[in-house]
C-alpha cells in the first residue's frame, strides 16, 4: 500500500541545514500523502485504529494545520465529508475547513507527523504546534477551546 505514499527516512548527520530549513528538518513524518484527493482511500486504510498527530499542508501557499486524534481514520472521515465541513463552518470559524473548500483536496498534502498512544496525542500535538507554528491553527493550545470565539 505504500506505493502511492512517499515514505521518507534519511540521516541528516552529514548535512548542515540552512537556517530556514531548521524548522522543517527537526522531524521526519511517519507518512506523507502528496495528494489528499487521490490518496483519500489509502489515508483512511493506513490509519485505521491509529492514534497520532497529522498535518494538512496547502501546496499552493505553504500554510498548514496540525491536529491530533485518538482514531485518525474517524478524524479523516470528518475532513473528507462535505456535509461535516459545511455544518462545522455554519457553527463557527475553521481556517482549515475554509481552505479545503477554497483550494480543494487536490491542493493539500496530508502528513502523519507521528503515531503515538491515545494518552499522548494532546501533548504531542502541542509539541508540533509549538515547533511548526501552523498558520491555519486558530488555537495555539492543543486540545483546548481556550481563546476561541464562537459565533
Amino acid at each position: 500500500g505504500y506505493s502511492s505514499i512517499i515514505a521518507r527516512s534519511f540521516s541528516t548527520k552529514n548535512k548542515k541545514p540552512e537556517i530556514n530549513e531548521l524548522k522543517e528538518s527537526c522531524f521526519v513524518p511517519a507518512a506523507i500523502y502528496p495528494d489528499a484527493y487521490f490518496n483519500k482511500s489509502i489515508i483512511l486504510k493506513d490509519n485505521k485504529n491509529q492514534a497520532g498527530i497529522y498535518r494538512w499542508v496547502n501546496k499552493v501557499n505553504g500554510k498548514s494545520y496540525v491536529g491530533s486524534s485518538a482514531n485518525l481514520t474517524v478524524r479523516f472521515r470528518q475532513y473528507f465529508s462535505f456535509k461535516n465541513i459545511t455544518s462545522a463552518l455554519a457553527k463557527g470559524k475553521s481556517q482549515i475547513y475554509s481552505s479545503i473548500l477554497k483550494y480543494g483536496y487536490l491542493n493539500f498534502q496530508v502528513e502523519i507527523l507521528e503515531y503515538c498512544t491515545k494518552e499522548n496525542v494532546i501533548s504531542r500535538e502541542q509539541y508540533y504546534i509549538s515547533l511548526l507554528k501552523p498558520e491555519y491553527n486558530i488555537l495555539t493550545a492543543a486540545g483546548s477551546r481556550l481563546g476561541s470565539v464562537h459565533s
